[in-house]
């Protein structure tokens, strides 16, 4: 699996520091969570389309691709805490409030348990697959 230089590194990092405080920040109704949450994501997000994998390990792969339906989750969660508190779909209070009022934790917490399997898995993995070379 490709692996991200210095800078990169931190960018990835800051990304995950700025998915927490957007995610905090929005708890507390502040009205810059989700410009922090959104650019926290893309940078995420971005760093993580850059680790690729070249190799014929079905099982990377299969994790590679749940990282990236994770990947999708967290976009998905941006759009909807954009939603959540600016209403950016115009629905009516009650569509409102049954559709989208903050919908985004659930989307998040999907994310966030995909992430958090996938990465353990993909440790082990590719462990086991340098020891095989």
């Amino acid at each position: 699996m490709k692996q991200l230089n210095k800078v990169e590194n931190i960018i990835f990092l800051l990304g995950a520091v700025m998915i927490v405080v957007g995610s905090a920040a929005n708890l507390f109704f502040q009205s810059w969570a989700p410009y922090v949450f959104a650019m926290g994501v893309a940078a995420y997000v971005l760093m993580q389309f850059k680790q690729s994998y070249e190799g014929s390990n079905v099982t990377i792969r299969r994790l590679r691709r749940i990282v990236i339906i994770s990947d999708v989750f967290f976009i998905v969660s941006a759009v909807l805490m954009f939603a959540n508190t600016y209403n950016i779909f115009g629905l009516d209070h009650l569509s409102y409030v049954q559709y989208v009022h903050n919908k985004w934790v659930a989307t998040v917490l999907i994310a966030a348990v995909l992430q958090l399997y996938s990465s353990h898995r993909l440790g082990k993995e590719l462990s086991e697959e340098t020891k095989k070379s």
